[in-house]
């Protein structure tokens, strides 16, 4: 990998340096499917960018990290570029400062790859309404994490009126395994839902958006219990003739209880941020079924 920094620079000479080093190591640009903009802390930047290349093995990117320092000192712009074949793609790390904090989509413009999809990741701290944020609106994908924030579930809630296409948040992602063996668990005939509880650590931000998907499919009432976690715990669906359980006890295996059947394990691990990643930018379109739970996810907050 080829590493190279520039000090006090614009984004026409970043732009240039990187043709220069993508020439060196014989790594062309055609090959990147997309720009990601991390927009993170600087205490948060070197997990943000370990996950975004991971997550680029499966989706060549340009990776953008913006990091906004102090504000009240004088404006620069300091980059580090990264380009390589332990990097799929390219990363450029750039530090705002000075009046630049306030303006950074103006320094991420001009290093958006041309008629590619962007992709805006906030690992921590999110605007309000994502899609109405200067970064935010360079994007057609919009990625939140409530995990990472206090009272992520309140986030999530406030989220939901301000929502737009293209949004999205980890949250969700984190529960693709748990919907997905809930669904098969429907595979076979059984008797009506007629309530559900969705049992996990406090403030889990997953959670409420499970069970409001799954009220949203069932049409029964779900609620969220505590649990001494970690996460998700279990889910439990009382029948007319008995109870649907999927029961997790480790961060790997889980148990699935059925009426009238013997339990069945399966796998059901915790994942890693940068797999939650590449499950999103997999998709660039809108996410009905997100924006369902969390619109109900939203109302029942209220409530």
């Amino acid at each position: 990998m080829t590493s190279f920094m520039l000090t006090d620079t614009t984004a026409g000479k970043i732009s240039g340096q990187l043709t220069r080093l993508r020439h060196q190591m014989g790594a062309p640009a055609v090959g990147m499917v997309l720009t990601l903009v991390v927009v993170c802390d600087e205490r948060d930047q070197y997990d943000s960018v370990r996950s975004a290349t991971e997550a680029a093995r499966e989706h060549p990117s340009r990776i953008l990290v913006v990091i906004n320092r102090e504000s009240d000192e004088a404006n620069r712009l300091d980059a580090e570029l990264r380009v390589g074949e332990s990097t799929p793609g390219e990363v450029v790390v750039l530090r705002l400062y000075g009046e630049l904090t306030a303006h950074a989509d103006s320094v991420v413009s001009p290093l958006l790859l041309p008629d590619t999809p962007v992709v805006a990741w906030w690992p921590g701290d999110a605007p309000a309404i994502p899609s109405q944020d200067p970064i935010g609106m360079l994007a057609q994908r919009r990625i939140t994490d409530a995990k990472t924030v206090p009272d992520g579930i309140k986030v999530l809630a406030g989220r939901a009126k301000g929502y737009s296409s293209g949004d999205t948040d980890l949250a969700w992602a984190r529960l693709t395994p748990w919907r997905s063996l809930l669904a098969a668990a429907f595979d076979q005939p059984v008797a009506k839902v007629k309530k559900g509880f969705v049992d996990a650590a406090s403030g889990n931000a997953s959670a409420p958006l499970l069970a409001a998907w799954l009220s949203e499919r069932l049409g029964a009432p779900i609620k969220v219990v505590d649990s001494a976690g970690p996460g998700l715990t279990a889910v439990r669906l009382t029948l007319d003739d008995g109870e649907i359980a999927v029961t997790r006890t480790d961060a790997r295996l889980a148990t699935l209880s059925r009426p009238g059947q013997p339990d069945r394990h399966v796998a059901l691990a915790r994942r890693h941020t940068s797999e939650l990643l590449a499950e999103e930018l997999r998709r660039l379109d809108s996410d009905e079924i997100y924006e369902t739970a969390l619109k109900r996810l939203a109302r029942s907050h209220r409530g």
